[in-house]
């Protein structure tokens, strides 16, 4: 299933190897090298919980992809850490947190350590909960929101987070004191969290805050277009996902929200570059990922290539599945205990599709570059142009202490 998903930020505006890193896909790559022949043979179970299904099965889709060439890099090709055999089961969360829960309860039950993937920020939040209680491991995919930024000892991710998208957004202006942000986002967990990261990070730079919250389930846009106007923000800051992207972007177009105050929005997945119309010249834009955005590193090349060979095209989620196989094979290397296994992620600095990404150990937040883009017109269609790379530490969250 193909589904028209988006995700949209907006603020004045959602990895060079070192001694521990994995080396390039072949026989002796990180992973499959590791572990001596002395090691029993094992078996290591991991459960990959992420929306195959719901309204961001694309998202789910581009993770699937870049979990695949991930393994496949991080164990060249072999699927095995040392005498260790990955077993990755894939379930459908379908965007359900309680489906999520009762996934990982029977996953847990039959001694699963490791858990990966997750799209939906509610749900995230639930399977690291899960991951406290039960003392396994966790790595959360896509997912966005900050509240799992040192939620416990436990829990990981593979992506980016909100403070990183809102941080980038920031880089776009000089100076925001003494003026006002709308964050225009939907009602939910990403939405919320956003508002809250737009308040942390703007907030700070002297700008005044205020947000409009859409319920998840509107399909009608005109009245909250139109609050925006009378908002009379000097930034907009759009934080959306899913399905009702496209209806969102004409509503905010025809009530000529983009003519009152400058929007700033992160560029989505593929599906989204021709979503903006008229507006598409006018919007600055942060992004997490598009193909080429690494600057075609080594380990980027390895990742386009892969998944491009089993017919698919890296999209924006392509690198949180890639870089969660990174994690899950260094989790692995690090021991069979789940405490060893976080003690080995902790820190951990490898080059991922993105260039150099590191694990801060206080608190997990995965330091990565990020980027500034454009949309030019090439033959006919929007395509997506970097204008800048944003340095991992000129976006990274404050550290929080978990």
């Amino acid at each position: 299933m193909k589904a028209t998903t988006k995700f949209l930020l907006t603020a004045a505006l959602a990895t060079g190897l070192v001694a521990t890193g994995c080396a390039p896909s072949t026989s002796t790559a990180a992973g499959g090298a590791s572990g001596g022949s002395s090691e029993a043979a094992r078996t290591v179970n991991v459960g990959i919980v992420y929306s195959k299904t719901g309204p961001l099965a694309a998202y789910g889709e581009a993770y699937y992809e870049g979990l695949q060439a991930g393994i496949k890099y991080a164990t060249g090709g072999t699927g095995k850490v040392g005498n260790a055999t990955l077993n990755l089961t894939y379930q459908d969360d379908a965007g359900d947190p309680d489906k999520a829960v009762s996934i990982a309860k029977d996953l847990i039950g039959k001694d699963y350590k490791i858990l990966a993937g997750t799209v939906a920020s509610g749900v995230a939040l639930k399977l690291a909960d899960q991951a406290a209680q039960n003392k396994v491991l966790y790595i959360a995919g896509p997912a966005a929101t900050d509240a799992l930024q040192g939620i416990n000892k436990y829990t990981f991710r593979s992506g980016r987070q909100s403070l990183q998208d809102v941080a980038t957004a920031g880089t776009f202006v000089d100076s925001l004191q003494g003026k006002k942000v709308t964050v225009f986002a939907q009602n939910n967990a990403f939405g919320q969290g956003n508002v809250a990261a737009v308040k942390a990070v703007l907030g700070a730079k002297g700008a005044t805050v205020d947000q409009i919250l859409v319920p998840e389930d509107a399909t009608e846009f005109t009245p909250f277009a139109r609050q925006i106007i009378d908002a009379k923000p000097a930034l907009t800051f759009v934080a959306w996902a899913g399905a009702t992207s496209g209806a969102m972007w004409q509503s905010l177009t025809q009530q000529g929200v983009f003519d009152a105050a400058p929007v700033v929005t992160g560029l989505g997945d593929l599906s989204t570059f021709s979503a903006y119309g008229a507006a598409s010249g006018k919007i600055s834009f942060l992004n997490h990922y598009f193909k080429g955005a690494g600057g075609n590193n080594a380990v980027e090349q390895e990742m386009i290539k892969n998944v491009e060979a089993a017919g698919k095209k890296v999209d924006l989620f392509t690198p949180d599945g890639f870089v969660a196989g990174q994690m899950i094979v260094q989790a692995v290397k690090s021991g069979t205990a789940v405490d060893d296994m976080v003690k080995g992620l902790e820190g951990y600095s490898f080059d991922g599709p993105k260039g150099k990404e590191t694990i801060r150990a206080s608190d997990h937040v995965l330091l990565q570059p990020m980027y500034q883009a454009k949309l030019v017109q090439k033959d006919g269609t929007w395509t997506p142009e970097l204008v800048k790379t944003v340095p991992a530490d000129q976006v990274a969250p404050a550290e929080k202490k978990s």
